[in-house]
């Protein structure tokens, strides 16, 4: 009997920490999921940072010219 206890006892422990480890890496992919979703943002301004600059370097070119 005390075995049999015991093995319950092991198994609740071990899925409670097989649950508490759940936990942190859903909530550390929710915290890389936000991380890549503010660089694509900024990534995006940057194109379009550099897509204003190379039309304005292209008409400024076009002028001297």
């Amino acid at each position: 009997m005390f075995w049999a206890m015991l093995a319950i006892g092991v198994g609740f422990v071990g899925l409670a920490v097989l649950g508490v480890l759940a936990v942190k890496v859903f909530v550390e992919a929710q915290r890389l999921g936000r991380q890549v979703a503010d660089t694509t943002q900024q990534i995006n301004r940057a194109a379009e940072d550099l897509e204003r600059a190379a039309t304005a370097t292209a008409r400024t070119s076009r002028e001297l010219l």
